[in-house]
């Protein structure tokens, strides 16, 4: 069953709710607290007692409970204030989520957190939904003993009937339930999620929103020349799939592209990755869930754009028919790379479906853009670390543009190199490339073989996720344990800015 999404609504009416969420901050000099509860006035002397009885440090991700009179319970949580007193979109939709994650258990909470625009009420919006999450499909005696999510968000503000505050509820609620999907899908165990069952998944949620679905099979693989995905998956008995997501918007003018990496399962192959860690290579679709569902959350907001997501689905398996170190496979298109290592996958399956997608795009006009998300490389991590995505480009307006939408959607990406000189370690002397090169640079050797598949004059972005796609820490902010959707938002907020030109 599907992770149920909490009601949203914004009232600018007295707060009477079970819960009142209120924001504080620690002013770092004078080391007094303040109560930050927007538009709507509170007594804030006890509150302020309260902080300082119970230590309160201000630090992010930090939640305060209090017993309320008119509310059952009164939260507070922790804000970071700017220089000049501000607070950044990020900071607010974060300490929402925080308030959100704290109050499972809990039917229905109000907030009421300081707002100087329509962006930071949305922020609030998504931040309290995306913090309103569980995932408990596979849970079976211990079930009852869980707590469920918040069930009813309200939205404080004095513009709550102003029509682009509701506009912005509503894409928060479709923001959230897709990031929520894409949650389920990484956090579904692979004994339930197949290369199969993904692309029917879609193809039932597709079928509401008007996009089209089409499904290639192992047969219309193999009779196609999709070496890439048909080398990764013919170890496994669940055979792989290419699924493809068509949506177009009307009046569209702008086509993009986007790519996701989709093994539903890694254990390397006949490279087996070790044992311990290994459960968490369900996730390594993490790519192709995210792009599958930005796809449906753009044709639910009906944005005047042509979108085509590509998910490269396969199964890394061990067994007598997989692939192994030294084959030769042949990518879509007729390019040879030798094998030297099944665990480097995802870029196979990725070089197959992105010339796959150029192909189709320069068919129906030309594309504007690619991008592709995947899981890819153990390097990324080592990089940047586990809440920082990593992105390349042969197009550095197109990378400024992805980045400077990252940065109001609040979501981590860094900018990466492609170094011209690793490209000449990806040099086979049997076929036309290897899968891998010098380990050293990892990340970007990975992200130059990807380079090889695409024409120099399209915009492409290389999106690795690795780290940031899979949260095995503590949870924080609206981000969960397992899944976290990344990529998700600004995908979206891609076709959105790119619809509006």
């Amino acid at each position: 069953m599907p992770t149920t999404l909490p009601t949203i609504s914004a009232t600018d009416n007295s707060v009477i709710d079970e819960v009142l969420v209120l924001g504080f901050a620690l002013d770092k000099k004078s080391k007094k607290f303040s109560i930050l509860s927007g538009e709507l006035r509170v007594d804030q002397g006890p509150l302020l007692q309260a902080l300082t009885d119970l230590g309160a440090s201000g630090a992010s991700d930090e939640v305060i409970k209090l017993p309320g009179s008119a509310s059952k319970l009164i939260l507070l949580t922790a804000l970071t204030l700017k220089a000049d007193g501000s607070i950044a979109h990020e900071v607010l939709r974060r300490a929402a989520g925080a308030a959100a994650r704290s109050l499972a258990g809990t039917t229905s909470a109000t907030f009421a957190l300081p707002q100087a625009s329509k962006q930071d009420f949305q922020a609030i919006a998504e931040g309290a939904l995306l913090g309103a999450y569980t995932f408990d499909e596979f849970r079976g005696s211990s079930k009852a003993d869980r707590k469920p999510a918040l069930k009813k968000v309200t939205i404080y503000s004095k513009k709550a009937k102003d029509k682009s505050y509701l506009q912005g509820i509503k894409r928060a609620e479709i923001i959230a339930k897709y990031t929520h999907l894409t949650r389920d899908l990484i956090n579904t165990p692979p004994s339930h999620l197949t290369p199969d069952s993904f692309s029917l998944r879609f193809k039932k949620l597709a079928a509401s929103l008007g996009v089209k679905v089409e499904i290639l099979n192992e047969s219309q693989l193999i009779k196609g020349g999709y070496g890439g995905i048909i080398g990764v998956g013919q170890g496994s008995a669940n055979p792989p799939r290419l699924l493809r997501l068509s949506y177009s918007g009307k009046g569209a003018k702008k086509r993009y592209a986007f790519i996701g990496k989709g093994i539903t399962f890694d254990t390397g192959g006949l490279a087996l990755k070790p044992a311990q860690g290994m459960e968490a290579m369900k996730s390594d679709m993490s790519g192709a869930a995210a792009v599958c569902a930005a796809v449906l959350a753009i044709a639910e907001l009906k944005l005047p754009i042509h979108i085509d997501a590509w998910a490269a689905l396969a199964e890394n398996m061990v067994s007598d028919k997989a692939t192994r170190p030294s084959d030769i496979i042949t990518i879509y298109g007729g390019k040879t790379v030798e094998v030297l290592n099944p665990d480097a996958e995802g870029r196979l399956v990725l070089a197959d479906a992105m010339v796959r997608a150029a192909e189709v795009g320069k068919k129906a006009g030309g594309l504007d853009g690619m991008v592709d998300v995947a899981t890819l490389t153990g390097a990324q991590v080592v990089a940047l670390g586990t809440r920082t995505s990593a992105v390349m480009t042969n197009n550095e307006s197109f990378r400024e543009q992805f980045l400077t939408l990252a940065e109001i959607t609040g979501e981590a990406f860094w900018p990466m190199p492609l170094p011209e000189e690793l490209r000449a370690s990806l040099d086979s002397p049997v076929a036309d490339m290897a899968n891998i090169g010098d380990r050293m640079g990892g990340m970007l050797v990975a992200g130059l073989f990807l380079k090889d598949f695409v024409d120099s004059e399209l915009p492409w972005l290389h999106l690795d996720i690795a780290g940031p796609a899979y949260n095995e820490a503590k949870a924080h902010g609206y981000t969960p344990v397992g899944g976290t959707g990344v990529a998700l938002r600004t995908l979206v907020a891609l076709a959105e800015s790119s619809a509006a030109k």
